[in-house]
């Protein structure tokens, strides 16, 4: 596994990130035989070459999207009501999702890039970056986001370009 160096990815992600979502469109409007097979077998190379721990970016640029159950889980385990949890770190946007009000998350150490709630993160956090998954394409929105955020979903991307161009 390699450490991500933000710096150099960002800049990759900039150049490539019309690139890499025209690509991902495609595939939403021709969906590839075997799509979810073959992000399956990609993902583990994508894991060989991404450690988390040493980007974060998802956690410092980024918020999960909290649902009820996950208020209620993480109010619990600070020993405070949804109610007060929710005024004292979440906000809602403007279509209504429940959101962090600051980046970085404050549950992010950011000396070692581990989150201190881990174990009771919220269900968004827990699925990212949503790279294998059962109906691929339904996550293709997701991914054209992601890309300019996540290495790892970049990666995942990049290697889904080059194999599928060998079926082509």
């Amino acid at each position: 596994m390699q450490a991500v160096n933000l710096r150099s990815f960002r800049q990759k992600a900039r150049l490539n990130k019309k690139k890499l979502r025209s690509f991902l469109r495609k595939i939403e409007k021709d969906i590839p035989r075997e799509l979810d097979k073959l992000t399956t077998a990609l993902a583990p190379a994508v894991w060989q070459e991404v450690d988390c721990l040493t980007c974060a970016n998802c956690c410092k640029t980024m918020s999960p999207t909290y649902t009820q159950t996950d208020i209620k889980r993480i109010s619990k385990h600070f020993e405070v009501t949804p109610a007060e949890f929710t005024k004292k770190w979440l906000r809602k946007d403007r279509i209504g999702d429940i959101l962090n009000k600051n980046e970085p998350c404050q549950f992010l150490d950011l000396k070692d890039n581990k989150c201190s709630i881990y174990e009771i993160r919220p269900a968004d956090c827990a699925g990212f970056p949503h790279l294998p998954k059962r109906k691929m394409v339904d996550y293709m929105h997701v991914h054209k986001q992601n890309i300019e955020y996540c290495p790892a979903t970049y990666k995942l991307v990049e290697k889904m370009q080059e194999a599928l161009s060998k079926v082509s």
